[in-house]
Order: structure tokens, then C-alpha cells, then sequence
């Protein structure tokens, strides 16, 4: 999940979709998400423009891209014999996705971007990275019999209090914090 899907024509060279995923994670540090276009960044990864429009048809599809896969390294979380110490772990990792991580940021400019672009809030339902992270989690406590109910559901319930905290303040949540949002969730 998260792949753009690739067009019909020639393959994707690897060297250059690399180039292309490191050029907007770098542009969007640099100069933000508004100040990119489709041709700064092929400009910036050494790549015609015909190259980038073949492989995606907007630039919150590269950065989707470029942020899904560190998404699901980064908020992979070890299954853990304490299932309050798991799902704090699950916190921690959410917030320091979103608050210290490149793709983090990727994503929080995304969210940003899909409240008034409604082609981006589709292309991020379609691939929802958050979510698939906290119901690998919730599946795991669902399965150990700790947890019941909609995974959807719990899955939203357990992302939704970090997501909405950073959102609104920017401030990442410390571990002790973690640990009593893990505590109330699992009540």
C-alpha cells in the first residue's frame, strides 16, 4: 500500500525513481510543500519532466510515495509480552513519526494539503499509512485477546488522540505520556 501506480509504457528505472523520492523529501524540508512543482523536482533528481509524469500525475503522489515506505519501517512496532508497553511503544513511534521524521513531515504536509484539495484527502484515504501501522498493532491484541472490537474502529481510536495532539500543538508526546494513553486505551 502507498506505491503510486505506475503507467503503462517503459519501467521504471530504480536509480531514477530513487532520485525522484529523495529530490521531494529534500524540496519539502528546504522550501515546503506549496513551493514544489513537478518540474523543480525532476530539475532536482536530474530527470526530464516526461520521467515524473510517467510514474505519478501530481507531486502528493511522490510524496505519498516517499513517505510510505519509511511510515511502515518507522512505526513497526515489536510485539511485546506487556500489551500497555506495546502500545505505548506504537505511541511513541507515532509521535516521533510526526514530529522528527522526514516522512512524518512529508505526511503532515499532506494532511494539511487534503483539507482543501479534495484529489489529495482521496489519494491519502487510499493509502492510509497510519492506520495500517496501528492495526497491525491492534490486530496483535485482538488475536492475544486483549483487546475486541472493529479494528477500523480501535485502529482510529488509537491513532486519533497523538494525531490530533501534534496537529493542533506541535508538541510530540513523552513517553510517560505514552504509557497513560496506552493504559486508557486498553481499558
Amino acid at each position: 500500500m502507498g506505491e503510486a501506480m505506475q503507467a503503462a509504457g517503459r519501467p521504471r528505472s530504480e536509480q531514477a525513481r530513487l532520485a525522484v523520492l529523495r529530490a521531494v523529501d529534500d524540496m519539502l524540508v528546504e522550501h515546503g510543500y506549496a513551493a514544489m512543482t513537478m518540474k523543480g523536482i525532476a530539475e532536482r533528481a536530474g530527470v526530464g519532466r516526461q520521467t515524473v509524469y510517467r510514474w505519478w500525475s501530481s507531486k502528493a503522489e511522490i510524496l505519498l510515495e516517499a513517505s510510505a515506505a519509511d511510515a511502515a519501517r518507522e512505526l513497526a512496532v515489536v510485539p511485546q509480552a506487556d500489551p500497555v508497553a506495546e502500545v505505548a511503544a506504537f505511541l511513541a513511534g507515532l509521535s516521533a513519526f510526526l514530529t522528527s521524521s522526514d516522512a512524518g513531515l512529508a505526511y503532515r504536509a499532506l494532511l494539511g494539503e487534503a483539507q482543501h484539495d479534495a484529489t489529495v484527502a482521496r489519494l491519502l484515504r487510499g493509502s492510509d499509512i497510519l492506520g495500517d501501522a496501528a492495526r497491525a498493532v491492534v490486530g496483535r491484541l485482538i488475536v492475544r485477546g486483549t483487546l475486541s472490537g472493529d479494528p477500523e474502529v480501535l485502529a482510529a481510536e488509537l491513532v486519533g488522540p497523538t494525531l490530533y495532539r501534534i496537529l493542533a500543538g506541535g508538541e510530540p508526546v513523552d513517553d510517560a505520556e505514552s504509557r497513560r494513553m496506552a493504559g486508557r486505551f486498553l481499558r
